[in-house]
């Protein structure tokens, strides 16, 4: 029954001490050998070895244990050693949460170093999750270097450093790449919206692809899309992009023709209705262009709408009025060149009117006129208008005559001067006119020679009719078959001059939308 004593003793091995009764049965192993052997089974006596054996191991590791725990030196070897899994009790110290904040402390200010040492100033970055160690940073920076980005461009958003380049940076040009977007768009891509590269592919970036497709942008048109303003792709769908898309249609733009002018200007998407459309459109009716001439506007040069209001809109108009330009003649000429209002164009207006007196002594009025007849002037170069002037002395003009010439139209300054010769020509040979007719129409130059002027000087020529080339040319051919049924010539039709027809912005469209733009509620978008 002792036996059973010695067994009973021996209990779990995971404990660092020995039971009492461990001793007894490891030292007095020799004494009781001889008595059991005598009275136990063979298969009895092997497990007491076994046990025996077990003891001996125990008390070996409990004072083992014991040396390590009374020994500093041995308690700091250990400190960094983590728990070992599954035991109900550790045989090592885990680490304090102080050490551990220190240790990682030290390690971040090592990356700091890193970054302070390639230029990289790192003072935003505090609180943003960082790789651990500088050989990972390091991978980072030539990643970036890789993609065309500098040490400046980094400086000026350092936060991409907090992407990872397998779980961010990777995916996100993966699929940039997928979709169409340039490899070599990458560099300026990146400059212009770094931001993307913390974007996810499926939460953030294929629901605004999907409602650009939904705009009726061509598949083949998004990559030039997000290459020209990558910043729409941070925009959330229910708030500007859709209030501006949808003003724009209130206004008039044709739903037709929303695709294109998105695919062309894709800032529109960005822009807030309150702020920036609804006042620029606003302002340009106060000064007499129709609504609808202003959709047509912004159908053909959509880019009119980043202009800025304050900074060049107003400000051109003034400068307009300052150089005898008429207020009323402003729908006219924002609608012939709207560009003029977006230019730097103060500049531009004192040049051309220098240049136009000392050349042809055009007064400040009747720069008025010439800036009103083609705005375009003010972008015109001095070397071509130039050529144009001696092209017209050659012709026998006297300077009187050519400055009443430009002053009446101020095209003959922009029109190809070898078609120009050949019209010339044709007038002199065949139609045996004054030089007196050209100055008093000299919008003769702007008709096609083959396609209007000499098949209706054949037609007048065989009818023996006198008129003046202002009756035989601006009008259309229809109008000219009834004015050869006529008895007489309409004096009135005769004084007729070529003028800018806003008419022709406001052609009726089979899907016009109903809706009117003042009705439109953009109180959010404020």
């Amino acid at each position: 029954m002792k036996v059973m004593t010695f067994s009973g003793g021996i209990t779990a091995p995971s404990s660092l001490f020995a039971p009492t009764e461990m001793p007894i049965l490891a030292f007095g192993h020799s004494k009781l050998s001889a008595a059991l052997a005598l009275r136990l089974p063979c298969n009895c006596m092997r497990r007491m070895g076994l046990v025996t054996k077990l003891q001996y191991s125990v008390t070996n590791r409990a004072s083992t244990a014991s040396s390590h725990v009374d020994s500093p030196a041995s308690n700091r070897e250990l400190r960094p050693v983590s728990r070992r899994r599954g035991g109900g009790s550790s045989l090592y110290i885990r680490p304090s949460l102080s050490v551990m904040n220190r240790d990682r402390e030290e390690m971040r200010e090592m990356v700091y170093e890193f970054l302070r040492g390639i230029g990289i100033v790192p003072d935003e970055l505090d609180g943003l999750e960082l790789p651990v160690t500088v050989d990972v940073m390091r991978e980072r920076i030539d990643f970036l270097h890789s993609l065309g980005l500098t040490i400046e461009d980094i400086n000026n958003y350092p936060l991409v450093l907090g992407c990872s380049v397998k779980k961010n940076m990777i995916p996100v040009l993966d699929y940039l790449g997928k979709l169409g977007v340039r490899k070599s768009t990458f560099t300026q891509f990146l400059r212009r919206y770094p931001q993307v590269l913390h974007a996810s592919v499926v939460v953030d970036l294929m629901p605004v692809v999907k409602y650009l497709q939904g705009m009726d942008i061509k598949p083949n048109d998004i990559p030039r899309v997000l290459e020209k303003y990558p910043e729409v792709l941070g925009f959330k769908l229910e708030g500007t992009m859709s209030t501006s898309v949808a003003y724009l249609v209130g206004i008039g733009v044709s739903r037709r023709e929303v695709g294109g002018v998105l695919t062309r200007y894709p800032e529109i998407l960005g822009m807030r209705v309150g702020r920036v459309i609804k006042p620029f459109v606003e302002f340009l009716e106060s000064l007499g262009i129709p609504r609808l001439a202003l959709a047509r506007l912004i159908e053909q040069k959509p880019y009119i709408l980043g202009f800025g209001l304050d900074e060049k809109v107003k400000p051109n108009v003034k400068s307009l009025e300052e150089f005898n330009v008429r207020r009323t003649s402003l729908p006219s000429i924002i609608a012939q060149y709207p560009d003029i209002v977006g230019i730097d164009l103060k500049p531009k207006l004192v040049n051309q009117r220098n240049l136009l007196n000392s050349v042809l002594d055009v007064d400040p009025d009747d720069f008025g006129r010439v800036v009103e007849k083609m705005p375009q002037i003010v972008s015109l170069t001095k070397g071509p208008m130039l050529k144009h002037v001696d092209f017209l002395k050659d012709c026998g003009f006297s300077l009187e005559q050519m400055r009443k010439m430009i002053v009446g139209c101020p095209q003959v300054l922009a029109l190809n001067i070898d078609i120009m010769k050949l019209s010339f020509d044709y007038f002199q040979r065949e139609m045996k006119r004054p030089l007196e007719d050209l100055v008093i129409f000299p919008a003769f130059f702007t008709y096609g020679l083959e396609s209007t002027v000499k098949p209706r000087h054949k037609v007048i020529a065989k009818k023996g009719l006198k008129c003046s080339l202002s009756w035989m040319l601006n009008c259309s051919d229809e109008k000219f078959e009834q004015r050869m049924e006529y008895d007489t010539i309409d004096m009135e039709e005769m004084e007729m001059e070529p003028s800018f027809d806003m008419d022709s912005l406001m052609q009726p469209r089979n899907d016009e939308s109903g809706s009117d733009y003042e009705d439109y509620d953009d109180s959010d978008d404020d």
